[in-house]
């Protein structure tokens, strides 16, 4: 089995891109972008093709996807995965609503897009299982439809047992909650797609190039400055590698392993032949796929966060990590318990201190960013790049109304106070879900201890 080395994802294109060519010399530009994952490249995509004269660079450390772009567990599913309530400090709940509706609408935008630019991402539209595995993970179902109701998505619907396991033997289930119009992806075959798209769009992006400073009008990196008129902020889960932005979002990590591809003899055991985007109820949250060449992704949390937002570098998962995964795929899928695994890696996600994605542009320095998007990337970049374009456009449209635009955030606890908020509160959302699984009295109270802690 190999760990690290960014992503399987990769392995499966034949190893990492060559990088493009770094910055070799001071530069000027209309806009510089900071990060070429999905965030850098919807923005830079977006406003290249709103305007074609403008000159626009995208500086990159690695490559493009090397980060959570390129690593992440291909759901394409335009969910709202952030607490309602919160963006009504900074909106109604109308426009939460409609925020609610465009992120629903970005599955079939990043889909027209790849058909337009002709590439290929193994993308299959598909459903979501969020299957509840015992009776306290059964029990929220009902009320989480209800929740998802009240803000205005309608893409969602109770599942039976019986009609659960006419799609996918997984012993344990005892329903789901089924949410239509996602898909699957292949993550690295879309950013780069994506990548190469922008630049035949004519946006250059250099990579092995970091960026060690931002500020008004300027990016100093190690290979040269860019004077712009307009800084973007595309780093995520990196940005606190930043000088300024080290207790703006905290890097999370995630973690996937990926198994050899099952004989058919198994799949027929398992079923699973819509290759529906699969999760369950769970505290500590799950997220799996069905590659499209016979494989099962399993991913998690993991060792959630490292101390003064560390990251390591080879993402490669701990041996504890590799373990919880493993007893995942065992637990939903017995059947292919035996079977070997191919990959290990892990990578980080930005989280905002309220755990609410955000999208903005200061007017007076004309730097924007994006990010925060706490595990649904996928279509959150997407629609955070077409609302960057409006900013920085100075265009008003129904997308820079969204509440969580130009919305403020207080800034992480200095360490070791975060570590010790960050481990305890998955330390207690495992246990919640050990307590559940076993049927415990209190199981409940350890889940609102870790809403507790995790509002506080």
């Amino acid at each position: 089995m190999q760990r690290g080395g960014v992503s399987f994802w990769y392995q499966e294109l034949g190893g990492l891109p060559k990088p493009r060519p770094a910055l070799d010399r001071p530069i000027s530009a209309d806009i510089c972008i900071i990060g070429a994952g999905f965030t850098g490249l919807w923005a830079a995509y977006y406003l290249k093709k709103a305007d074609p004269s403008l000159n626009i660079v995208i500086v990159e450390e690695h490559f493009a996807g090397f980060g959570a772009s390129g690593r992440n567990g291909g759901w394409l599913s335009g969910n709202f995965a952030w607490d309602h309530e919160k963006y009504l400090s900074s909106g109604t709940a109308e426009q939460v609503k409609a925020m609610v509706a465009a992120f629903h609408g970005t599955v079939d935008e990043v889909i027209a897009v790849a058909e337009v630019e002709g590439f290929d991402a193994d993308i299959h539209r598909t459903q979501e299982l969020a299957i509840a595995t015992n009776a306290h993970q059964f029990q929220r179902l009902a009320p989480e439809l209800k929740r998802l109701h009240h803000w205005g998505d309608h893409r969602s619907q109770l599942e039976s047992e019986a009609q659960l396991r006419a799609r996918v033997a997984i012993p344990s289930a005892r329903g789901a909650l089924v949410t239509s119009g996602v898909a699957r992806i292949q993550p690295a075959k879309f950013v780069r797609g994506l990548a190469d798209a922008v630049a035949r769009l004519g946006v250059t992006i250099y990579e092995t190039t970091r960026a060690h400073k931002i500020s008004k009008g300027q990016v100093i990196t190690d290979q040269g400055q860019v004077a712009c008129a307009v800084v973007l902020k595309a780093t995520e889960g990196y940005s606190a590698q930043l000088p300024g932005y080290k207790r703006d979002w905290l890097p999370l990590n995630s973690a996937q392993i990926v198994t050899e591809v099952l004989p058919p003899e198994l799949w027929r055991d398992i079923g699973w032949s819509g290759a529906e985007l699969i999760g369950d109820m769970a505290h500590a949250y799950c997220y799996c796929q069905r590659t499209a060449d016979g494989r099962i992704a399993v991913g998690g949390r993991g060792l959630p966060y490292l101390l003064n937002s560390k990251i390591r570098p080879d993402g490669r998962p701990t041996s504890g990590t590799i373990a919880e995964l493993r007893g995942i795929l065992a637990r939903l899928f017995p059947a292919a318990t035996h079977v070997p695994l191919a990959h290990a890696w892990q990578g980080v996600l930005g989280v905002p201190r309220d755990w609410c994605a955000t999208v903005g542009l200061d007017r007076e320095t004309k730097i924007g960013w994006a990010g925060g998007y706490v595990g649904v990337g996928l279509t959150s970049a997407n629609l955070a790049g077409r609302t960057l374009r409006d900013l920085v456009l100075s265009n008003p449209t129904a997308l820079t109304e969204l509440p969580w635009v130009n919305r403020a955030v207080r800034v992480w606890e200095r360490e070791p106070l975060r570590w010790m908020a960050v481990r305890g509160l998955y330390a207690v959302l495992k246990a919640a879900d050990r307590a559940e699984a076993e049927g415990k009295a209190y199981a409940p109270h350890l889940a609102r201890l870790g809403a507790w802690i995790k509002s506080q």
